[in-house]
């Protein structure tokens, strides 16, 4: 029996680690950002943003190439950030 509950908390625990959100992708500064349609709304490419360490996001406007762009802040630095349909976050 206890065989069993430890084989079925161990499926539990792989199950809830495989339905884990994205995680934004560390700033590099160095990856184009890749053209294409873009799902993520403006909310949702600002959340994207700030859970990449970006602060005072402003300015988001979403370019007719499928990018993201906006200003904002990461550790106090002013930054110009761009962010692709694939949540690549580059800084222009």
């Amino acid at each position: 029996m206890k065989t069993m509950a430890a084989i079925g908390g161990l499926a539990l625990s792989t199950l809830l680690a495989s339905a884990e959100l994205p995680r934004a992708q560390e700033p590099t500064g160095t990856k184009a950002p890749r053209t294409g349609e873009n799902s993520f709304t403006e909310g949702q490419a600002k959340a994207w943003l700030e859970n990449a360490g970006y602060t005072h996001v402003a300015g988001l406007v979403l370019g007719s190439d499928g990018v993201w762009r906006a200003s904002a802040r990461l550790k106090g630095v002013p930054a110009l950030v761009r962010l692709d349909y694939q949540g690549n976050i580059t800084e222009h």
